[in-house]
């Protein structure tokens, strides 16, 4: 049986939803806050979101993910993962994605159980903080142990096309048992060599920066009011082509 290659797209709203089902991506990642690796939407995203698939054809995974900076959660920012598992499935989303380390940088098994179960037997993905653990191999026997979907990995490099041998690696430690999505700075250029691993699914964000500026600085932002990003479908279709689809 031939091996269909699934394609998902890191979005941040509806229209990144639209252009996912417009170049026939099966589903997409949906989080806010991309230039930080992604954080939990809002719920009127969610739903917005939700309605978009239900017309575009496409999936729903939610990003859920409290904060910024690395995994490892004290009890009250997974209570806050917990219902926000609740409400993604409650919007309607096809799955949610999560991560959670312990103190030693490995899974937190307990915390992840307690996302997992959330979910509600939905669809379940545990996203790049294997990337961060000390074995990554290891890491990914630990989430098919815990009936996860798919895991999303670089191959724990910071660009997928770099962690290639590590990729090939979870592709056969997965036997077919649980899905490997190579992701991480995906491009039209690195894609059919990270499709020719083996993997289950690609993953990328087709993205595009706007640039915005003003004279009066807000936050933390070095150029004023700060940037921002959005799903470019011509950069999306480029991904698709460059698979031969």
């Amino acid at each position: 049986m031939t091996r269909t290659l699934a394609l998902e797209i890191a979005v941040q709203d509806p229209a990144g939803v639209r252009i996912a089902g417009i170049v026939g991506a099966a589903r997409v990642e949906l989080a806010q806050a991309l230039p930080l690796g992604g954080l939990t939407a809002s719920p009127a995203t969610l739903e917005l979101s939700v309605e978009a698939a239900r017309a575009a054809g496409v999936e729903v995974h939610a990003l859920i993910r409290p904060r910024a900076g690395g995994f490892h959660y004290d009890a009250e920012e997974i209570a806050i993962s917990e219902r926000d598992v609740r409400r993604a499935i409650d919007a309607g989303v096809d799955g949610v994605v999560i991560g959670a380390l312990d103190g030693q940088g490995s899974l937190d098994l307990d915390s992840m159980a307690r996302l997992r179960d959330a979910a509600g037997g939905a669809s379940v993905t545990l996203h790049r903080a294997i990337d961060v653990t000390p074995d990554p191999v290891a890491a990914l026997a630990a989430a098919r142990l815990l009936g996860l979907r798919r895991v999303l990995t670089s191959g724990g490099a910071s660009a997928a096309i770099d962690g290639i041998d590590t990729l090939r690696a979870l592709v056969a430690e997965a036997a077919g048992e649980i899905e490997i999505m190579a992701g991480s700075g995906v491009t039209a250029a690195s894609a059919p060599a990270l499709a020719a691993t083996g993997v289950d699914a690609l993953h990328f964000s087709a993205k595009r920066a706007v640039a915005e500026t003003g004279g009066v600085r807000m936050g933390s932002a070095s150029d004023g009011v700060g940037g921002y990003e959005v799903t470019d479908l011509e950069i999306a279709r480029g991904v698709v082509a460059s698979l031969g689809r």
